[in-house]
């Protein structure tokens, strides 16, 4: 898979590179700027584009926003920000485009280099990563119809499907046999009315109903 990098950290940006190198992708740019996020991705896309919220010349918002430029340019393109920090506007904003293929982690939250590629390479396949303090920052009132439907289990299983656990491990986190994650999951597809598209795509277009909300 052919990825490319956003990041004005030079060591950071090195070892992201290095570890995806690792695991079997293809590094196709390595950038430090948003300006130079913009004119990569104007003549290539990548398989998934790495970013972090905030790139020079600013340092506020601008990798996030050239992410979402991308988006629009490309519907559909994979994004992963990697970030230290939760940009709630534009955050929202990539998530619940109506595509998938999208991921928010924290660095310091980042548990491991196999889990991140494994991550990586979810979104790059139009699943999600998003991780739980994101989630928790974005969904921070009561939820509308037909959220309002589901119960607190069912929820429960959604957070977890945000950031981009299957059943089992869905099962594991709550401890719980797999056949009641899978009855949850039943019930959150049917309460939100998401026809049966093939289950893995219904999984996206429910985390994406999850975070289309606004404070």
């Amino acid at each position: 898979m052919r990825v490319v990098i956003a990041e004005d950290e030079p060591l950071f940006r090195e070892g992201v590179s290095m570890v995806l190198g690792g695991h079997g992708f293809d590094v196709v740019a390595a950038v430090a700027d948003a300006e130079a996020l913009t004119t990569v991705l104007a003549v290539d896309r990548p398989d998934v584009v790495i970013t972090d919220v905030r790139l020079p010349p600013g340092y506020r918002d601008e990798g996030l926003r050239a992410a979402i430029a991308a988006r629009r340019r490309h519907p559909g393109l994979p994004v992963l920000v990697l970030s230290s920090y939760v940009e709630k506007e534009y955050a929202r904003e990539l998530l619940s485009d109506g595509h998938g293929g999208v991921g928010y982690l924290l660095k310091d939250r980042v548990a491991d280099v196999a889990g991140f590629a494994r991550s990586v390479r979810r979104v790059a396949e139009g699943g999600t990563a998003i991780d739980a303090e994101v989630v928790a920052q974005l969904v921070t009132r009561t939820l509308p119809d037909p959220m309002a439907a589901l119960t607190a289990r069912e929820r429960e299983v959604l957070a977890l499907m945000a950031e981009g656990l299957d059943n089992a491990d869905i099962a594991e986190r709550l401890v719980v046999t797999e056949r009641a994650v899978l009855k949850h999951v039943g019930n959150v597809f049917a309460k939100l009315d998401l026809a049966p598209a093939g289950a893995g795509h219904r999984r996206v277009r429910a985390v994406l109903a999850y975070l289309r909300q606004r404070d």
